[in-house]
């Protein structure tokens, strides 16, 4: 189970399971961000574990200057097509997000999409947070967007099934030992794959204490991509800005 996320994240089923997370959800997140903080014309935004780039083009088409990082070639690749199809310049690395070696540049810096709690201990997860806080101009900017743990408790599908094209993609899930574990079952023209995901389940209170432990001021907490308040028990997502 340990690095899970270096074959997974490598695999065109990857794709094809998350193909629901579209553009617009992207734009509507970005739209939310920048509603909430304060940037120049021109500002440094800094995308840590970009995947296919959704939310680094739309900040790069607002004219913002943009470095996304990601781990996984497979979705860099993805991620670097699009944006030349569309003329874009974005700065794409791949790179850790636990091993930054950036200079203090960024004005906002952005953890998107569940892209935490990969690791196996806490202290690899919340280096991402103290990796942000070190990276951050002055009056800098961090968000991060987590699904909301103790929604996922309360409300965790154990098992669910999809065709698309001509795969059966069968998604088992289950707690165990304080993280989501998923099981994934692609089963193609009599061929099955398997992969697996595991994720710490941090609460909110757990991802706040952290970002005020750190030197972060919270600023806002919504609970979806339309600004929703955040509500502990309805909420299934928690997204936290941040101030250095």
């Amino acid at each position: 189970m340990k690095d899970w996320y270096r074959d997974w994240f490598n695999t065109p089923e990857y794709l094809n399971v998350y193909r629901h997370r579209n553009q617009s959800d992207a734009h509507s997140l970005v739209e939310l961000i920048l509603k909430n903080v304060t940037l120049k014309s021109g500002a440094k935004v800094l995308d840590l574990a970009c995947g296919t780039g959704r939310h680094s083009i739309y900040f790069a088409e607002k004219g913002f200057k943009v470095t996304a990082i990601d781990l996984s070639s497979n979705l860099l690749s993805a991620a670097k097509s699009l944006t030349e199809r569309i003329g874009l310049k974005i700065q794409f690395l791949e790179r850790d997000m636990r091993d930054l070696n950036f200079e203090k540049e960024f004005d906002l810096i952005v953890n998107l999409f569940t892209s935490f709690g990969y690791f196996e201990s806490d202290s690899e997860n919340f280096s991402i947070i103290k990796g942000a806080y070190n990276l951050l101009l002055d009056k800098g900017y961090f968000v991060i967007d987590f699904f909301n743990a103790d929604y996922i408790m309360k409300n965790l599908v154990p098992e669910s099934e999809e065709k698309f094209l001509d795969e059966i993609i069968i998604q088992r899930r289950r707690i165990e030992n304080g993280r989501v574990v998923k099981n994934i079952l692609v089963k193609q023209n009599g061929t099955e794959k398997n992969y697996i995901e595991s994720v710490r389940l941090f609460t909110s209170e757990e991802l706040k204490i952290e970002l005020v432990k750190t030197g972060f001021k919270i600023i806002k907490c919504f609970g979806d991509f339309n600004g929703s308040d955040f509500d502990l028990n309805s909420s299934q997502r928690i997204i936290i800005i941040a101030q250095k």
